[in-house]
């Protein structure tokens, strides 16, 4: 849940102290995509993942972090990326379909 990006790598921002990112830029779920249109947060609403929503900033942003590395990645690509979000409502397969239509949407 508390996934953010530094320098665009995503980190958990619970694990890490202020002045270890010092100099950084850092980018929350808020600042993702200002109109809400990033393609991992357009999927995750096309798929309908979210239950709770407790976990879902920390996978939009971990999806949006995987994405920028490996445009166009495959199942175990995503379970990689993935590993450290746990989703109490259990939405994986959901989750996984959103990313690959994320990726799909991504542009050239």
């Amino acid at each position: 849940a508390c996934t953010v990006h530094v320098d665009g790598a995503a980190v958990r921002s619970c694990q890490i102290t202020i002045g270890s990112i010092e100099g950084t830029f850092v980018t929350t779920i808020e600042g993702l995509s200002k109109e809400r249109d990033h393609p991992a947060q357009a999927a995750w609403i096309a798929n309908q993942v979210p239950q709770c929503g407790y976990c879902q900033s920390g996978m939009i942003m971990a999806a949006a972090a995987l994405m920028a590395t490996t445009p166009h990645p495959d199942d175990s690509d995503i379970d990689a990326a993935m590993a450290g979000n746990i989703c109490r409502c259990g939405t994986y397969l959901r989750i996984r379909k959103a990313i690959h239509m994320a990726a799909e949407m991504q542009p050239l």
